[in-house]
């Protein structure tokens, strides 16, 4: 959302709304454009859009560290915003099962250090003056080494070296996927420092019937929740959906941080917006898409459910967003 300047889309009735804007400031009035991110082609089809495109940095760093809790790893992630600041670019975190799943599944892999770790963090550094930024980089890291923050850590020294250090998180995703037959993700935000707890939870909930793993963006308090199985479960969906959306919605985070919603998780819309917000989207896609023609069923919960009756030959349908009927006559 923060690097898009304007955007060009097609309404449901054919209007093409023009907002191509390149400028970064506008406060004229309300900002159209961002009504179409995130909303899934249900108010309209974006044709073009403007980004803003950043100078690409002159110097790049990155570390991979083990610590020994995820409390450890927040408190990294506060020592990093202050001492970093505006060089910070990347920080991620993943635990432990995550990290065994990408040594056990990617070909090639190898682990940086000797001994596990039960959390690791990738942090990443993006600026201008190599000298200074190395500096500072390794002023962080000996201070949260000593501090006891962090018990190991690995510095790139090429770009090799930094592509092989985000190998070990970007494919957690796939390679817990190849660990199991049966595999449930979710893209979730939450408050950083409870980020972890429902990871916890979710594996005091299932006990030994799934592996859970804990992975994501600390730094957009954004995390990725896989269970995976080695048996398929039919319930296992029904077990853990319900349950971890109502504790989202607890802890005032977000059911979708990156995905979306889709009509997989429109049902649990409202563990993330008010009954007041609901009803203000409805109006909005109702004021734009009357006829319910753009990518129906997405997004907002249906309303109410079809109840249909047929009476000799009399066929009685209660209100419904979208209504397919077929009829046969015998």
């Amino acid at each position: 959302r923060g690097w898009l300047l304007g955007l060009e889309a097609v309404l449901a009735d054919g209007t093409i709304l023009e907002n191509l804007s390149t400028v970064r400031k506008d406060n004229t009035g309300y900002d159209l454009k961002q009504l179409f991110v995130g909303s899934e082609g249900t108010l309209g089809v974006v044709t073009a859009v403007s980004l803003l495109a950043p100078q690409k940095p002159k110097c790049v760093n990155a570390a991979f560290l083990g610590c020994q809790s995820f409390e450890k790893v927040v408190s990294l992630f506060g020592r990093a915003k202050r001492d970093l600041s505006e060089i910070l670019s990347a920080f991620e975190f993943e635990d432990q099962e995550s990290m065994r799943a990408v040594l056990n599944q990617i070909p090639g892999t190898r682990d940086p250090f000797d001994t596990t770790y039960p959390f690791y963090a990738l942090v990443e550094t993006m600026g201008s003056d190599l000298e200074n930024d190395d500096k500072r980089l390794m002023t962080f890291l000996e201070e949260a080494m000593e501090s006891g923050t962090v018990e190991n850590g690995v510095v790139a020294q090429d770009t090799a070296q930094i592509q092989a250090l985000w190998a070990l998180r970007e494919n957690v995703a796939e390679s817990v996927k190849q660990s199991g037959r049966q595999m449930l993700k979710y893209d979730v935000s939450i408050p950083v420092g409870r980020m972890y707890e429902l990871v916890e939870e979710t594996r005091r909930r299932l006990g030994d019937r799934a592996i859970v793993v804990g992975y994501g963006h600390l730094g957009d308090s954004n995390l990725h929740l896989n269970v995976y199985t080695h048996v398929h479960q039919p319930d296992l969906e029904e077990r853990v959906d319900p349950f971890l959306y109502e504790w989202i919605g607890n802890v005032k985070g977000s059911i979708s941080a990156e995905h979306g919603i889709g009509t997989v998780k429109s049902g649990y819309l409202h563990q993330s917006k008010s009954p007041q917000m609901i009803a203000l989207m409805r109006t909005i896609k109702k004021l734009l898409d009357p006829k319910g023609i753009l990518n129906p069923y997405k997004v907002l919960p249906v309303e109410q459910r079809l109840s249909c009756m047929c009476t000799l030959g009399t066929l009685e349908i209660q209100p419904y967003e979208f209504v397919f009927v077929h009829i046969h006559l015998v």
